[in-house]
């Protein structure tokens, strides 16, 4: 099932396929949980494309997690993604990164960081 925000209904076609303006796209405020919060004043908001799927966006700041399995491309911002006993990866626009299920990783967001992501 494919949720399509009411601002965007208009963009179906009969094919049953939509598109979305990832840059310009109004997204909706989420809540970090504050024991994620390291340092700063992050803030996140997403849109919700269809289960598992959609484009989320973090502004600066460091933040943990545990991840999904999920694959993301960056469209615009910077960030170093460091998994606990693993790697650190620095990701920005056109960039495409997999994460494994379980993962704990720190996120340091350098510019705002806006993503289009499937998770399991």
């Amino acid at each position: 099932m494919i949720l399509v925000p009411a601002d965007l209904s208009g963009t179906l076609t009969t094919a049953g396929a939509f598109s979305v303006p990832v840059h310009d796209v109004q997204l909706t405020p989420d809540e970090l949980h504050p024991d994620q919060i390291v340092s700063g004043s992050p803030a996140t908001s997403s849109l919700e494309l269809g289960e598992g799927r959609g484009i989320w966006e973090i502004t600066p700041g460091v933040v943990t997690d545990v991840e999904s399995d999920e694959i993301f491309v960056v469209l615009s911002g910077r960030a170093t993604v460091a998994v606990e006993g693993g790697t650190t990866v620095e990701v920005g626009p056109g960039d495409v990164c997999l994460l494994a299920e379980g993962a704990r990783t720190t996120w340091t967001v350098h510019e705002t960081l806006r993503k289009v992501y499937q998770s399991r």
